[in-house]
C-alpha cells in the first residue's frame, strides 16, 4: 500500500502552499514504470528525475539548489538538528537576511490599512524570549482570515522568510510558515540547507515523500562490513533513515559518525587507488653509486647541509633506487633549503645516465631556479650536467635548439614552465620530475609530465598532517623543518595605513635599508589602480616622488610584462642599480635575492597567510636581518586582522599552517570557497576528523591490493568524476 500512502502525502496536506504541490502525484511500486514517463530503462529507483516523483513545480524549486534526482535529494542531509524554539533564537536575526524560526503566535489582528485599500494581518510571535512581527497584506480580508484561522494564538509552527523592517521593528512580510505534526513534538527537527523561496521544512516535506519509495536494494554500502564491524557503525540505509527522520540526538550523531567514515573512506581510496597506479609499473632505478656530479656538488657546497637535508635526502635516494616510482611530496618552510634537496636527487639520476625535468609555475620562478642551479654548480658542472630552460617567452629559433638538446639526451636537466607540458617535447631518458609548487599544477598536468617516472612535488607552504592525508594522500611526505644556519631572523611589524606618521617612516626607513646596502620589496595586490586597493604602477609613480627616497631607482614587476622585461627589472634589483622594487605577488615564490632585507606589503589584509608567509620569505635570506612591514587599513576585532595579527606572531610556517587552517572555512581549505562551489564533503571535517581520516587511510591502502568492492568503487569512480581529487 506504499502507493496509496505516498498518494495521500501529497493530496492531504493542506499546510503545503499551492506553490510547493501542483497536483498529487501517484509514484509507482518499486520495479514499476513511473506512470505517465516516457520511460527510460536506464533509470534506476536513485535515478529518477524529481519531476516524476514530486511533479513539475516542486522539482523547479529542488534544481535551484542544485537538487534534480531523488540521489539528490536523498543525499541532501540536514546538517544540524534543533529543538523547538530552538532553531533561530530571534534575537540573531537581521534584517535582510533569510531566516527560519520556531515561535508560538501570542497574538494576531486583522485590521484595514489605514494608508491605502487592503486589509492587513498582523502576528506576534515569540520562541519564548523574544519576539517578532509577520504581516500579510491583501486587498479583501477573505484570504487573509485563512491564515488568521490557522495562526490563532498558541499555535506552534515554523515561520521562513526574509527578514525586513518597519519603524525600527524587523518583521516578516507573508512568511512560509508550517505546523508541526502533533506526532513530532517531542522529535528533534532537522535543518537543511535551504532558500528563501524553499525553507528547509519543504524540504523535509519532499525527503518524507520520496524516502518510503525506496528500500534498502537502492543503496548498495560502500563501507565494508568489516570496517563497519571493527568501528561500530550503522549500515548505509539505516544511516539515511535516523540521519532524515531524526527519533533523538544520540542516533543522530552515531549516523553522522559512520557518513563521515564513508567519505573519509572513499576519499582515501581513491588516493590509494591513484597512488597504486602509479607505482604498478616499474621504472629505471637510480641508486646512488657515488657519481662524479653527486660527490662535486657536494664538495664544493659552501655551507653544511642541515640534518633534516641529509634525512630526506637519503629517502630520497633509497626511492630513486627502486624500481617502483618515487611519489614523494617535499614540504618545507621558506628557505629550508627544498631546492639544494632537489637538485642533489636530479644528480643522482643524471649520475646514472638518465635525465630530470624541474617544473615551476611561473617564468620567474623558473628563471630564478636555473640562476640558482648555476650559481651552486658552477660553470664547468654546468656544462657536464646540460642544463636547459624551456618556457613559453623563448624565440622560435632557440625554442628547436632547445627541444633537440632534450631530444637528443644531451640536456640532462631541463627548466621549464608549462611549455614542459606540451606535446613536442620530448625527453626520452626522463628519469625524475621535480614539481615545485605543484599545488599550481593540476593532477592531469602533473601527470602529463611525471607519468611512469619518480616523481618529487614540492611545496614552501607547509601543510598540516590532515590537510596532506587529504590531499595529497597519494605521496609519501618528507619534511624540512630546520633553516640553514648563519639567517639572521626576520621581524614583523603591522603599519596602520590612516597613520600618517607611520607611512612616514615606513618609506624612511626604506632610505635607511637601501643606504646600507639592502635591497626593498614593496607589494601591491593590484597593478592598475582600483578605488581602495593599492597598485604597482600608483605606488611606483607616488615613490618616485617622495622626497624620501630622492635619488634612488624605482622598479617594477608584474604579470603583465615580458620575460624580458620581469628578468631586466629582477636582475637591477638583484646588483643594487634599482633598489626598490614595486610589485605584485608575481615574486611570492623562490626569488632568491640575498641582499634583500625589507619587505613592505600594501594592503596586507588582502592576502592569504600562507601568501603573506611565502612574501616574507623574500627577506632576510641572506647574514643580514630582514624587516617585514604589513600595511593595512582594517580595524581590530575583524577576521583580517586576526589573520595579519597571526602573521606577526611567527615567522614558523607550520605554525601560520595550523593557524591558518583555525580562521578558515572548511570550504576555503578545500577549494569549494573560491571556485563558487560546493565541498564534496558533507560530513567530514579534514581540520577536526584526524582520527578518522587516519583510520580510512589504513584501511584503504590495504582495500587497493585487492579487487574493491563494488559499490566502494562506485564510489571512488563517482568521485573522481566529480574532479574533487583535481580540485584539491
Amino acid at each position: 500500500m506504499a502507493t496509496e500512502l505516498v498518494y495521500a502525502r501529497g493530496r492531504r496536506s493542506s499546510k503545503l502552499s499551492s506553490q510547493w504541490y501542483s497536483a498529487p502525484v501517484r509514484l509507482a511500486r518499486k520495479g514499476a514504470a513511473v506512470a505517465g514517463a516516457v520511460a527510460s530503462d536506464d533509470w534506476t529507483g536513485m535515478s529518477r528525475p524529481l519531476e516524476r516523483v514530486l511533479g513539475k513545480r516542486s522539482a523547479n524549486a529542488l534544481a535551484k539548489i542544485g537538487l534534480k534526482t531523488v540521489r539528490d535529494l536523498v543525499y541532501h542531509f540536514p546538517f544540524r538538528l534543533a529543538k523547538r524554539g530552538e532553531l533561530m533564537p530571534i534575537s540573531q536575526v537581521t534584517e535582510g537576511e533569510s531566516v527560519t524560526v520556531i515561535a508560538r503566535v501570542l497574538s494576531v489582528n486583522l485590521r484595514p490599512m489605514n494608508s491605502r485599500r487592503g486589509f492587513i494581518l498582523t502576528i506576534e510571535v515569540t520562541d519564548g524570549e523574544n519576539d517578532l512581527s509577520l504581516t500579510f497584506f491583501a486587498k479583501s480580508p477573505r484570504p487573509l482570515q485563512y491564515h488568521e484561522r490557522r495562526l490563532a494564538p498558541g499555535t506552534v509552527a515554523t515561520f521562513s522568510g526574509t527578514v525586513g523592517s518597519y519603524r525600527g521593528q524587523l518583521q516578516l512580510s507573508h512568511p512560509e510558515y508550517d505546523e508541526p505534526d502533533s506526532e513530532k513534538m517531542g522529535r528533534p527537527i532537522p535543518i537543511y540547507h535551504a532558500a528563501e523561496k524553499l525553507p528547509s521544512w519543504k524540504i523535509e516535506k519532499a525527503v518524507e515523500t520520496v524516502l518510503p519509495t525506496l528500500s534498502e536494494a537502492d543503496f548498495p554500502d560502500p563501507l565494508p562490513a568489516a570496517y563497519r564491524e571493527a568501528n561500530g557503525l550503522p549500515g548505509l540505509f539505516e544511516a539515511i533513515q535516523i540521519l532524515h527522520h531524526p527519533q533523538d540526538v544520540d542516533p543522530w550523531e552515531r549516523a553522522r559518525l559512520r557518513m563521515k567514515h564513508q567519505e573519509a573512506l572513499v576519499l582515501q581510496t581513491a588516493l590509494a587507488e591513484r597512488g597504486r597506479r602509479a607505482r604498478e609499473h616499474a621504472v629505471k632505478p637510480y641508486a646512488d653509486q657515488g657519481g662524479k656530479l653527486l660527490e662535486a656538488f657536494d664538495a664544493q657546497l659552501p655551507y653544511t647541509l642541515t640534518d633534516g637535508q641529509r634525512a630526506v635526502g637519503r629517502e630520497i635516494a633509497a626511492d630513486l633506487a627502486r624500481q617502483i616510482p618515487m611519489q614523494r611530496l617535499l614540504q618545507g618552510d621558506v628557505g629550508a633549503g627544498k631546492t639544494v634537496v632537489a637538485l642533489r636527487a636530479m644528480l643522482q639520476v643524471i649520475d646514472s645516465g638518465g635525465q630530470a625535468a624541474l617544473l615551476a609555475p611561473t617564468e620567474v620562478l623558473a628563471w630564478q631556479h636555473l640562476r640558482t642551479i648555476e650559481a651552486l654548480l658552477g660553470p664547468q658542472h654546468v656544462m657536464d650536467v646540460g642544463l636547459e630552460i624551456l618556457t613559453g617567452s623563448l624565440t622560435a629559433a632557440t625554442r628547436r635548439r632547445t627541444l633537440a638538446r632534450i631530444a637528443s639526451g644531451q640536456a640532462g636537466l631541463i627548466v621549464g614552465t608549462h611549455a614542459l607540458l606540451s606535446e613536442d617535447v620530448q625527453i626520452p631518458f626522463l628519469g625524475l620530475a621535480v614539481i615545485d609548487e605543484q599545488h599550481r599544477f593540476g593532477v592531469d598536468q602533473r601527470d602529463r609530465l611525471a607519468s611512469g617516472v619518480h616523481t618529487l612535488v614540492m611545496t614552501a607552504t607547509p601543510i598540516p598532517r590532515t590537510i596532506a592525508m587529504s590531499v595529497f594522500g597519494d605521496l609519501d611526505v618528507s619534511t624540512l623543518r630546520e633553516l640553514p644556519a648563519g639567517r639572521a631572523g626576520i621581524t614583523t611589524t603591522i603599519v596602520p595605513a590612516a597613520n600618517p606618521v607611520w607611512m612616514n617612516r615606513v618609506w624612511q626607513r626604506a632610505r635607511e635599508e637601501v643606504d646600507g646596502g639592502g635591497r626593498a620589496y614593496v607589494v601591491c595586490p593590484r597593478i592598475d589602480p582600483e578605488e581602495g586597493q593599492a597598485s604597482v604602477t600608483e605606488t611606483a609613480t607616488n615613490l618616485r616622488a617622495d622626497s624620501a627616497l630622492a635619488g634612488i631607482g624605482i622598479g617594477v614587476i608584474h604579470g603583465q610584462m615580458g620575460q624580458d622585461e620581469k628578468a631586466q627589472a629582477m636582475e637591477e634589483f638583484a646588483t643594487g642599480r634599482v633598489p626598490v622594487l614595486v610589485s605584485t605577488t608575481v615574486i611570492e615564490v623562490g626569488v632568491d635575492v640575498r641582499q634583500a632585507t625589507l619587505m613592505i606589503i600594501m594592503d596586507a589584509d588582502r592576502f592569504g597567510l600562507s601568501q603573506l608567509h611565502q612574501l616574507r620569505g623574500r627577506i632576510g635570506r641572506g647574514s643580514a636581518p630582514g624587516l617585514c612591514l604589513a600595511v593595512t587599513g582594517v580595524p581590530d576585532g575583524t577576521l583580517a586582522r586576526a589573520r595579519l595579527d597571526a602573521f606577526a606572531s611567527t615567522t614558523d610556517g607550520f605554525a601560520l599552517a595550523e593557524e591558518d587552517l583555525r580562521l578558515r572555512s572548511e570550504g576555503d581549505v578545500l577549494g569549494a570557497s573560491q571556485s563558487g562551489g560546493v565541498s564534496h564533503l558533507q560530513f567530514l571535517s579534514v581540520l577536526k576528523d584526524m582520527d578518522i581520516i587516519e583510520v580510512a587511510r589504513t584501511a584503504a591502502r590495504h582495500l587497493v591490493l585487492e579487487p574493491l568492492p563494488p559499490a566502494l568503487a562506485d564510489e571512488v569512480a563517482l568521485l573522481e568524476r566529480a574532479d574533487y581529487l583535481e580540485k584539491g
